[in-house]
């Protein structure tokens, strides 16, 4: 009897939530079919306005919500269904030639894009071109170091390839093009200078200071591997060589020394004053008696070398016989060994800008790392006719054949005093 009860009951309730679904699936469907022709909406819309009856938001219910988005779907469709079929096909048309643009406007800013990554390629193409051609005697100019293998060039003449194992990387630094910022961007991936105000490596190479960008003790440099690696550092050099990414700046040879000079000479500078200044001034600058001890005593009382005799030091035979030129006017030939070593990129300091963002991606840290965007060129290659205009054209002439590699070798155009002999 109690069984009897119970399955009553489950059956009563049964019955009851059955109801309740069939109540609010006619509900639904209700939403669905009948009640859209009550809806004003629904009515503009069939209509064909284009303009809706403003009205005030209604509550929103679970209920509401459901009935607004069926009746929205049909609104859609019955909006569809409203277009002719000439006005069906213009539309698609219409949106068809819209795709069409737009991927034509796409492909075109792509083409863009290869051909200048393109041409840049082919500039970089051309300047390596430049040298392989000089190098193997392709061009009439005598090259010095044309024979000489890289095995037999003396430790102590590859102070200035700087190597970077972390990222592998070889710079050979040249001093007055852009050294200082690029030795600032190897000493951040190199983490080898520590800041003072934050206990970590510099991360910011315009944050490097300069004066202290420059101490030879923060790179790890080819004529540092004897030590390093004794009998094994040439083994090394020539494996980093053969896989590491090779990189230099160059600048106008012409350029370059009037850069020199106006740096180390055109103001006060202890150590050029006493090392080549006094020289100078002793040689060709007809000064009796003692010079001043200090530069800054020498240029208060107007006593500085001239550029013209600057340039004749540069070219007196006794000069390189007592020492090896200064990095800041040595050629760069004898700086980098670009005949011995086969760099993967030449920059040059006309295009500075240029190259550096190429190169960065070229090194894969352009995500790391940012060129320094300071000072980058204060002496103008337009200043060249004015620094020379007071050097005799004989004199500018021999001068261009002690830098007439450089100029070969990196595509210079020859200066006027000599294409005009």
């Amino acid at each position: 009897m109690g069984t009897w009860r119970g399955l009553r009951v489950a059956f009563i309730m049964g019955s009851l939530f059955m109801i309740l679904l069939i109540i609010v699936y006619w509900d639904d469907v209700g939403g669905f079919s009948l009640y859209p022709l009550k809806d004003p909406k629904h009515e503009v819309l069939q209509s064909g306005c284009c303009a809706p009856t403003t009205m005030s938001p209604p509550q929103t219910t679970p209920a509401s919500r459901a009935h607004t988005t069926s009746s929205s779907i049909v609104s859609t469709t019955a909006s569809s269904a409203s277009f002719s079929p000439k006005e069906a096909a213009q539309e698609h048309t219409e949106e068809g030639k819209g795709k069409q643009n737009h991927a034509q406007r796409k492909e075109e800013t792509k083409e863009d894009v290869e051909m200048e990554i393109s041409a840049y390629d082919r500039e970089q193409e051309a300047r390596k071109k430049r040298i392989g051609d000089v190098c193997s005697g392709k061009e009439d100019v005598e090259v010095p170091e044309r024979t000489r293998p890289f095995s037999q060039i003396p430790n102590r003449e590859l102070d200035h390839l700087i190597v970077d194992d972390t990222h592998q990387i070889i710079y050979c630094y040249v001093p007055k093009v852009a050294c200082t910022n690029w030795k600032r961007v190897m000493v951040v991936l190199s983490q080898s200078l520590i800041s003072s105000s934050s206990g970590k490596p510099y991360t910011d190479p315009e944050a490097v200071p300069a004066d202290l960008v420059h101490n030879s003790t923060l790179h790890l440099t080819f004529a540092k591997f004897w030590r390093r690696y004794g009998s094994l550092s040439r083994h090394l050099m020539a494996l980093k060589l053969q896989h590491y990414t090779k990189f230099l700046f160059v600048r106008d040879p012409f350029v370059r020394l009037i850069s020199a000079f106006r740096n180390k000479f055109g103001r006060p500078n202890q150590d050029f004053y006493r090392q080549f200044g006094s020289v100078m001034l002793r040689r060709y600058g007809n000064v009796s008696g003692d010079l001043p001890e200090t530069a800054a005593e020498a240029f208060k009382a107007g006593i500085k070398p001239t550029f013209q005799q600057f340039i004749t030091y540069l070219l007196d035979p006794e000069t390189e016989k007592e020492s090896i030129f200064n990095e800041h006017w040595r050629q760069v030939y004898r700086l980098c060994h670009p005949c011995q070593v086969k760099y993967d990129f030449i920059g040059k300091l006309e295009t500075l800008e240029t190259d550096a963002e190429h190169l960065l991606k070229l090194l894969k840290v352009d995500h790391l790392i940012r060129f320094p965007s300071g000072a980058q060129n204060k002496t103008a290659a337009s200043w060249e006719r004015d620094w020379f205009a007071q050097i005799p054209i004989s004199t500018q002439r021999q001068l261009y054949k002690l830098y007439e590699l450089d100029f070969e070798l990196f595509g210079y155009p020859k200066p006027d005093s000599v294409l005009h002999q």
